[in-house]
């Protein structure tokens, strides 16, 4: 199955201003956000990436924009359902202020029991996410191969909530997860586990980029694509 390269949209303009943007129209990269965009080709150029995915939102369209301009020919899809969390009501907010309220506490230590005020619960942003990836998994794997590479941009929640199901982890652990500003957390999809690559990496992508097996890690005894001893899959 493919490997998922999951790239958190560059700092924005909310970011530097400490507020909680979830779905508010017209947040921008900031321009330390624009250089991290800029350094994203670059990064990515050893992969052979065969689509690239983005939430709707402007954040996200901008970090994708240099990699789109480089590879003219990478096909752009929008999935709605990467977008950001709909945190309702304190959308917009300041983080500051929002710690006060008692809902923080539970989204911080209970997040499968949080419902945000006119939003959605956490529980519902994981579970779009995760169909929305399978989903995508087989229609690249359909399109280009169980090899295949693709990129998909979205945010630091629903990345978080992605690496949790990756990792077979209960949502209310996924605060302990981080992902920075426009760093890289790949994920190899197999017929019987994911494998986490990275974690929010902002060095070298290279050696994610797919290779033929050597003659000697055919086969159960060799460590296949479903291998889980001795790295298996999760040497790239």
């Amino acid at each position: 199955m493919p490997t998922l390269i999951l790239v958190r949209h560059g700092r924005s303009t909310a970011n530097t201003a400490g507020v909680l943007a979830g779905r508010t129209p017209g947040i921008a990269l900031d321009e330390r956000g624009a250089e991290q965009a800029a350094a994203l080709p670059g990064r990515l150029a050893a992969l052979p990436l065969a689509a690239a995915v983005s939430s709707p939102l402007q954040r996200c369209r901008e970090t994708l924009r240099p990699l789109l301009d480089a590879r003219p020919d990478l096909p752009l899809h929008t999935e709605e359902r990467i977008s950001e969390c709909d945190y309702g009501d304190w959308s917009g907010r300041k983080l500051a202020e929002l710690a006060d309220e008692p809902l923080m506490t539970v989204v911080q230590q209970h997040p499968s029991a949080a419902a945000f005020p006119g939003g959605e619960s956490m529980r519902a942003m994981q579970a779009r996410a995760v169909d929305a990836v399978r989903e995508w998994n087989a229609r690249i794997e359909a399109e280009h191969g169980e090899n295949a590479v693709y990129v998909m941009c979205s945010h630091g929640d629903i990345i978080k909530s992605l690496v949790a199901d990756a990792l077979g982890m209960h949502l209310d652990l996924f605060q302990r997860v981080h992902a920075d500003p426009c760093s890289v957390t790949a994920i190899r999809y197999t017929r019987l586990r994911p494998f986490l690559l990275r974690l929010g990496d902002t060095g070298d992508l290279a050696p994610l980029a797919p290779r033929e097996p050597a003659p000697d890690e055919g086969g159960a005894a060799g460590g296949g694509a479903d291998a889980a001893v001795g790295g298996g899959a999760g040497a790239p």
